[in-house]
């Protein structure tokens, strides 16, 4: 591994001074000597090492010279040197010339006559010199090797086969019968043990299995693009009667099973029964594996995680540190997206709050507070005041982070809860934990209107006597957006002359900024006191400083809509998207260089719509990555709430400067076709729906685009054949009411070549005041021409085909921008017309099942953390969101489950349009 130069640093190992050209200079003096000195060629070796890990290289010639020259070592049996000259090889291997001409040096190593310590270094030092000329000289070795009975060796040549695929994938695919048998010995691993000579070979071997970690993911990666095979070997090895004794292994095999289930929804029943039985391995971190792959599994019902829940309950009584730790963090990351399925442990996490290891009683604290109901909360808030002080700024953000995500959960109990962040955000802290409280309590301003002036009151005092500027800076920005609008915007204004007076340049800076935002307010004489402190502030000796006091007084003097806009954008253009096509435009070449970049084709998001997507971020319920689960390998503050305490968002709508949701990379496409350009804004698009199979030959899904009086529909095709090409390929689409739907134009695709993807468009009009419903049948036409195998080119001769995909269905969910309210229940009672049914919903068998199916069903925004049932009987689930045509929507889903009638539930609904609520109630039947 090589790491970058340190110029200062001139000393090498036992503190001599290391000069690349002397470093090589002796090396060539050295090897070349006779008799070899073993110790002496040693130190020159690690110093070479030393040299090429700092960042020294050598030119091409004396990597050559060098790599010679370490060759002649060869000629002495000393261990340690035979073991650094391979160290030192691999590493001039990619810089030297002609290596290849020490590999009949390096493979008489390999034999089995060798020294055992020699075989396992040149084994894997012969993998990195061959090239693809050559490896076929090297297979009968390797493939001796892989099944070899010591499993130093073994694991070498397993090893070393992974470093091969990239090489000769077909060659190493060859190798698979002893990989496979492999994976299936019990090796003896003999010990090495002192005796006489130094070192020997002990008399009582022990097992050894590490052999079959190694074999078993070569073994995956030869078959990970076969699926079948896949799940061929892991229903082989799942049945083998406990022939894999590794825990290692066993794990591995748990997240192909893992993988497998999440590629292939067919595979999930008979892999779960594996995951299921691997629960009750004799290994700790079998079940720990198995109970993490169970609860990461999407749309995993009640029953099949009460087992994981169960063997974890257990583990959090364990003497032992690290089985309590993996425990409760594997509990505590479940607890973020169904809370309800922890609640049985609840009483064992109580016991952990007190336990000697804090980071464990971290967990137990922020696990409980995802799990416990709101009266609960006053009672965790004084246990964890308790030892707040006691455990590293790394748990105390994690503390922070549960605390924040309970706040936007109940509403109603921000007062205690901010007294806490007020409280912890005086104690010592380095940046990032600060950060967290602050961006907390930001949050509370945001989404919990009641909030507002008590956090504002403590972030004044923060400021205060803060020592992160940019905490500073983004404080300012807040009083600056917040401030205006609160009852008392005098208080403030004290505040943030404060720090114009007090801080350094770039807190100047801001704190100007933040007071030009006060000189637009309605109140004359605060509009004339912030006149005066800005005038003050053009005599800064900063340059940025005077100059946004010049422009904040400019836009004082001129007329008050004139300067909200500017201070105060209605609307901002999505940066995600901006930034994608501003670096299309920048790199499209000389002949755009012409052409002026097009504003127009940028989508822009109000503040409600930063405000919704902030929201829906925080209250995500996408768990997060576990550590260890995968085979492989600054929250930004928005613009302030409608005066109504509502915010609206197209849920694919980010800030963030990045495109990270579909949504975005649609609205970007979409801009790039003329055709569509005439339909105006886009207003929504949905997710995409899989229309076909994942096995089938062309897979094909469809998303939905909302346009004020058009409706598009996107279909993605995926052409699964390797020796078929389609051409004049087109989507035909029938409504079933032509009435509300008709068809405008069809986008279609000319070719798709084999294993290749595409998309068609479909346009519909529809009434520009309704909200049209219905369904689509969906034929998908094209030409096949089959591919002849001699030229690698279509046949000229083709034939017409149809294919049948599922139908595509419009409703009431599709008009509606899930939208974040402050106050629930005032937006319910300030809206009147209201339609209430009664449903029983077939094939639900929890209440957190039924609550998922009806927000997906109307797309509405769930609110007060109604989306986590705590009860298994009753729920009531709150949902709110804004049709396309900006009306609010907010339903009241009042649900009962019993074992017998399954989820019943009464639904009402109420809108400030009359047609609303009888669709919203009709949508989830």
């Amino acid at each position: 591994m090589s790491y970058k130069k340190n110029e200062d640093l001139d000393t090498g190992p036992g503190g001599s001074v290391m000069d690349k050209m002397t470093v090589f200079q002796d090396c060539i003096a050295g090897f070349n000597s006779s008799p070899i000195q073993p110790r002496r060629c040693r130190v020159l070796l690690t110093k070479l090492t030393y040299l090429l890990s700092t960042g020294d290289t050598f030119a091409r010639d004396e990597s050559t010279n060098l790599f010679f020259s370490i060759t002649k070592l060869f000629q002495h049996k000393d261990i340690a040197l035979r073991q650094t000259v391979y160290l030192v090889i691999k590493e001039l291997a990619m810089s030297a010339d002609d290596v290849i001409m020490v590999t009949s040096s390096i493979m008489k190593d390999t034999t089995a006559s060798s020294d055992i310590v020699y075989r396992p270094n040149a084994i894997r030092t012969l993998a990195r010199i061959i090239d693809i000329s050559t490896i076929q000289s090297i297979e009968r070795l390797m493939k001796t090797a892989i099944v070899d009975r010591h499993p130093i060796v073994s694991s070498a040549a397993l090893v070393s086969s992974y470093h091969l695929l990239p090489i000769s994938r077909d060659v190493v695919r060859r190798w698979t019968n002893e990989t496979q048998d492999t994976v299936l010995a019990q090796k003896v691993f003999p010990q090495y043990g002192s005796g006489t000579g130094g070192m020997g070979l002990a008399t009582s071997p022990a097992p050894s299995f590490m052999t079959q970690y190694h074999a078993l993911g070569l073994l995956y990666q030869l078959r990970s693009h076969d699926r079948m095979a896949l799940v061929k070997m892991i229903q082989q090895l799942a049945n083998a009667g406990g022939a894999l004794k590794s825990p290692s292994a066993t794990v591995m095999l748990i997240r192909f099973v893992a993988r497998a289930i999440e590629e292939d929804r067919n595979m999930r029943r008979p892999l779960y029964s594996l995951l299921e039985g691997w629960l009750k391995h004799k290994s700790d971190m079998v079940n720990f594996e198995a109970a993490k792959a169970i609860l990461e599994m999407r749309d995993a019902s009640d029953a099949e995680v009460t087992p994981a829940i169960n063997v974890l309950q257990l583990f959090l009584s364990s003497p032992r540190f690290v089985s309590r730790f993996s425990a409760i963090r594997i509990l505590n990351r479940f607890a973020m997206i169904r809370p309800q399925n922890v609640n049985v442990c609840n009483l064992d996490i109580e016991g952990l709050i007190n336990d000697p290891n804090r980071s464990i009683a971290t967990y137990a604290i922020t696990t409980l507070l995802k799990t416990g109901n709101e009266a609960s909360v006053d009672r965790l808030m004084k246990q964890i005041i308790g030892f707040m002080s006691d455990i590293s700024d790394e748990f105390k953000i994690i503390v922070v982070d549960a605390i924040r995500s309970l706040c936007l959960k109940f509403p109603s109990k921000q007062a205690s809860m901010l007294s806490f962040l007020s409280g912890v955000l005086r104690d010592e802290g380095g940046y990032e934990f600060k950060r967290a409280v602050v961006e907390a309590m930001f949050d509370l301003i945001k989404f919990v209107p009641a909030s507002k002036d008590d956090a504002l009151s403590y972030l004044c005092e923060f400021i205060e006597d803060c020592e992160f500027m940019k905490l500073s800076v983004r404080i300012l920005h807040l009083l600056g957006e917040e401030g205006p609008s609160t009852s008392h915007p005098t208080k403030y204004i004290r505040y943030i002359y404060n720090r114009v007076v007090l801080e350094n340049s770039i807190v100047r800076a801001a704190a100007v900024t933040a007071l030009s935002k006060f000189s637009v307010i309605e109140d004359d004489s605060v509009r004339a006191s912030v006149k005066v402190l800005l005038t003050r502030c053009l005599d800064d000796p900063d340059d940025e400083v005077r100059d946004r006091a010049a422009m904040a007084l400019r836009l004082a003097s001129v007329d008050q809509p004139i300067a909200k806009a500017y201070l105060a954008p209605e609307s901002t253009p999505s940066l995600g998207v901006l930034e994608q096509q501003l670096i299309m435009y920048v790199t499209a070449g000389p002949e755009a260089a012409d052409v002026a970049f097009d504003i127009s084709t940028v989508p822009f998001l109000t503040k409600d719509q930063v405000d919704a997507d902030q929201f829906r971020a925080k209250m995500s319920s996408t768990m997060p990555i576990m550590v260890g689960s995968s085979f492989d390998g600054s929250n930004g503050r928005g613009p302030s709430a409608t005066p109504d305490g509502t915010s609206s968002g197209n849920s694919g709508k980010s800030s963030s400067g990045i495109i990270e949701d579909p949504a975005q990379a649609y609205a970007a496409s979409l801009a790039k076709i003329p055709e569509l350009h005439e339909f105006g804004a886009l207003l929504r698009s949905s997710k995409s729906v899989p229309l076909t199979e994942s096995e089938t030959e062309y897979v094909i899904s469809g998303v939905k685009h909302l346009y004020e009086s058009h409706i598009v529909f996107q279909f993605d095709i995926e052409n699964t054949l390797p020796d078929t090409v389609l051409e004049d390929i087109s989507m035909i689409m029938t409504p079933s009411s032509e009435e509300e739907f008709t068809e405008d134009f069809i986008i279609t695709l000319g070719k798709l070549s084999p294993e290749s993807k595409g998309t068609i468009y479909v346009a519909f009009s529809r009434p520009k005041e309704e909200y049209s419903l219905g369904s689509f049948t969906n034929v998908l036409r094209f030409s096949s021409k089959e591919i002849d195998p001699s030229t690698g080119e279509p046949e000229e001769e083709g034939y017409e085909d149809e294919y049948q995909i599922e139908d595509i269905e419009v409703n009431i969910g599709d008009y509606l921008v899930p939208t974040y309210v402050g106050n629930f229940q005032h937006m319910w009672d300030s809206l009147s017309y209201e339609t209430s049914e009664t449903y029983s919903l077939d094939g639900i068998q929890s209440l957190g099942e039924a609550c998922l199916r009806v927000t997906e069903s109307l797309s509405m925004q769930p609110l007060e953390g109604s989306d986590t049932p705590m009860q298994a009987a009753t729920h009531v689930l709150k949902l709110f969101a804004r049709s396309t045509k900006g009306g609010k929507v907010v339903a009241l889903v009042r649900m009962a489950y019993s074992a017998r009638t399954g989820v019943t539930l009464k639904i009402s609904a109420r809108s400030e349009e009359e047609d609303i609520p009888a669709l919203i109630v009709a949508g989830i039947a």
